[in-house]
């Protein structure tokens, strides 16, 4: 017995090849392969100690009439590999040729191998090879099944798993949720939170980091208002992962004060808690005050990531920093060590696009490891629509169209590039390519929450039963705004077909202005407007939101696709650079 396990903590123990082949010799001398616990331990070994797939199959295949334990080790080496799914051949093989049955376990590391190789047929055929041999009513492999289903994108599967399923412990409902929120699907996870609560599972810090994560995204304040209190009454606030997921709720609520807060009120912090605060300041357009975390964090003794130094550059970006935007890009490779992606060279491209300079952006595209993606042209055009620049934005729109990813959105980029520049040619030009072209446009939209709930814009939206009440009240802002010094951009009357020249029902253009009018019907004086937007805001919606929140003494918080804008007192705090 002292000499099993004796040798089973020499494999333990062992870091490097040449100590393991001395253990293994020791083995084979004192006849100990055989041991089914020896030999899978050494397997084992052997995956960690080389990596190397093939010596681990040469050495399986050196095991007489092999155990489950060892099919499981073996099927387990493969299914953290790049080749996964032969984890799934050596089950197959096991059913074929040996004695053994499938234990719980095997199933679990089978559903790994699913997982790490996006393998959806392959998991389907576990699922009825669980089902066929009485395992469909183990909650471990259950609650495997469904997180193997959320990762390769089956959300049908998943939900019907998860409904089959006679008894859930409280680690299913968390594996649900997760998946949930880290598909997308963020109204979903709350939803199933109600339920949650219904049935009086429980409540830990993972649930807690999920919902959080899914009212982050989906821009829910008063949840996870009420998720914050619950998670101080559960006593979990001291927990690193709640307090990054508070950070990251709050910024992406627009709550930035209170995101510093609970980063200031944290005793531990890890380098997710500063990427946090940096990146909620960054797309807050608060460049400045993110490099200030950014040496603090330096100070601390923390070492940034990719991550910090895209908030970084965000921010720059945002506020135009270009010199220190330049320093920080610069920084990320010479101290760091860090190889910019798409992301970082993103917002360099914006970063000098946006401040004017077009050339400088254009040869970051030229000279990147990427000059044929369609973020960085995209970014590129959107300088070119700030600037009014036709023939840089002409060639944007070439290029899109030669990699054959122009969409209608890029086509209303340059559209309104021509109507500033009051090219009607070009204009009529471009509209009617976006008409009789099979090119996807996206739908604008805007929300806004009033007490605890969603009320969703389209453009020209007259689908409510109270359009009559919400376009009369935009007509009335609209009036106010005029009086405090809104001017109507003239060149969207252009730019937009379902105005005509003389400007009429100008009010009613986009999706945020019916929301804004919305929110000031059905809210108190002084209460704060937050609305959420899946597209840029356009020129003049953001000078219609400024003189809005000035006519009455409103703070309208507006979260588009890029940033954030606070406007109060006739201002944003993008000081109009967006």
């Amino acid at each position: 017995m002292c000499n099993l396990l004796g040798i089973l903590n020499l494999l333990n123990q062992c870091s490097d090849v040449r100590t393991l082949v001395i253990v293994h010799a020791k083995i084979v001398a004192n006849g100990m392969f055989a041991i089914p616990s020896i030999s899978c331990g050494l397997l084992s070994s052997y995956a960690v100690c080389t990596s190397s797939l093939l010596l681990c199959r040469t050495l399986f295949h050196q095991i007489k009439n092999p155990h489950i334990q060892h099919w499981n080790t073996i099927i387990k080496i493969f299914s953290q590999s790049r080749n996964a799914l032969q984890a799934i051949r050596y089950y197959n093989h096991m059913l074929s040729c040996s004695s053994s049955q499938p234990a719980g376990v095997t199933f679990s590391l089978l559903l790994k191998a699913c997982e790490n190789s996006k393998a959806g047929s392959k998991c389907k055929e576990i699922h009825g090879s669980i089902l066929r041999l009485g395992f469909g009513l183990d909650v471990v492999i259950c609650t495997n099944l469904i997180r193997a289903y959320a990762v390769i994108g089956e959300v049908g599967d998943m939900r019907r798993v998860f409904d089959e399923m006679c008894k859930k412990n409280l680690v299913t409902w968390n594996s649900v949720i997760s998946s949930y929120s880290q598909m997308g699907f963020h109204d979903e996870a709350l939803k199933l939170f109600e339920e949650m609560k219904f049935v009086g599972v429980g409540f830990d810090g993972f649930s807690l980091v999920s919902l959080l994560s899914a009212c982050a995204h989906a821009g829910k304040l008063s949840v996870g208002l009420k998720l914050h209190e619950l998670g101080r009454e559960k006593g979990l606030l001291e927990n690193v992962f709640v307090g990054n997921a508070l950070i990251e709720m709050y910024a992406k609520c627009g709550c930035l004060a209170d995101a510093v807060c609970v980063f200031n009120s944290m005793k531990k912090r890890d380098v997710y808690s500063w990427n946090s605060i940096i990146v909620g300041h960054g797309v807050h357009g608060f460049g400045d005050k993110a490099i200030s975390f950014f040496k603090k964090m330096l100070r601390d003794g923390m070492k940034p990531d990719s991550i910090t130094f895209l908030g970084l550059l965000c921010g720059c970006s945002h506020q135009g920093l270009v010199d220190d935007g330049v320093r920080v890009f610069y920084l990320m490779s010479s101290k760091f060590g860090l190889k910019p992606d798409i992301k970082h060279y993103g917002c360099m491209v914006d970063l000098f696009g946006r401040s004017g300079k077009l050339e400088k952006a254009l040869n970051i595209i030229e000279n990147s490891q990427f000059p044929n993606n369609a973020i960085l042209w995209r970014t590129f055009l959107s300088s070119c629509k700030v600037h009014k620049d036709v023939n840089n934005g002409e060639r944007a729109v070439q290029k899109l169209s030669e990699l054959g990813v122009l969409n209608g959105g890029d086509g209303a980029l340059l559209a309104g590039i021509y109507a500033e520049a009051k090219d009607l040619e070009g204009f009529s030009r471009i509209r009617k390519l976006i008409k009789y072209s099979d090119i996807k446009t996206t739908p604008s939209w805007s929300w806004i929450e009033i007490n605890g709930r969603i009320h969703r814009f389209l453009v020209n939206d007259r689908s409510k039963i109270d359009s009559d009440e919400i376009y009369g009240k935009l007509e009335e802002i609209t009036h106010d705004a005029i009086l405090v010094g809104y001017i109507r951009d003239s060149s969207a009357s252009v730019c937009d077909p379902d105005i005509d020249q003389s400007g009429k029902r100008f009010a009613s253009c986009h999706s945020e202005k019916l929301a804004i009018a919305f929110g000031i019907a059905r809210t108190g004086e002084g209460t704060c407007l937050r609305i959420v937007k899946n597209l840029r805001v356009c020129k003049d919606c953001h000078s219609f939101t400024k003189f809005v929140a000035k006519a009455y003494n409103r703070e309208i918080i507006v979260r588009d696709r890029v940033r954030f804008h606070h406007f109060r007192n006739g201002l944003c705090s993008c000081k109009d650079y967006w």
